[in-house]
């Protein structure tokens, strides 16, 4: 199947579309760790490392570790909070697979009370400008905008990134943020 469009002097771009297209172009993500069971930072540095051991991934910046108040009505301990940045050449699809895998099977994770107590908890905030809404994943991440634990340690990383659905930059986004959180760089 010929690519949609042809240069004007009639020459085809098929190399450019490819490139495109190709699924080996990376990708910067951002994902967000978060602990509160066991030696929280033990299990965000094991984390990082596990990520960074993804197929054609690497983690190219990690922000400053934060002790968090949790936000959800259970009462649980603080938790300690990052994210990073990764490059990779994995899909949408395929990196949260593998963010599951590592949360079950690395971290044990048990999901009998929703926003309760973990060991790890790796959510995909950012994957390029992408945008998808599909019902097990939503990119951007629905409720990053919402979370000084998310935009904290985001902005320390990445200030001038632009949310691609609200067109505000984190330093924007974590200006107008009206929350009550507990936030502390560790």
């Amino acid at each position: 199947m010929n690519p949609p469009f042809i240069i004007t002097v009639g020459v085809r771009i098929d190399a450019l579309w490819l490139l495109c297209f190709n699924h080996l172009v990376e990708t910067e993500a951002y994902i967000a760790l978060g602990s509160n069971l066991g030696d929280r930072e033990l299990n965000l540095l094991r984390a990082v490392a596990e990520v960074g051991k993804l197929p054609d991934s690497r983690v190219t910046a990690l922000s400053s570790f934060y002790e968090t108040s949790p936000v959800s009505l259970v009462k649980q301990d603080n938790f300690y909070n990052a994210v990073l940045r990764l490059t990779t050449k994995l899909n949408t699809e395929s990196l949260f697979t593998n963010l599951l895998r590592l949360e079950n099977d690395v971290f044990k994770r048990i999901r009998n009370v929703v926003n309760g107590p973990r060991r790890m908890d790796l959510d995909l905030l950012l994957y390029g400008d992408k945008i998808l809404n599909e019902n097990h994943l939503v990119i951007p991440h629905p409720r990053m905008i919402e979370r000084r634990f998310v935009l904290q340690p985001l902005f320390e990383i990445a200030p001038d990134l632009i949310h691609p659905l609200i067109g505000k930059t984190v330093r924007e986004l974590l200006g107008s943020l009206k929350s009550d959180e507990t936030v502390i760089k560790i």
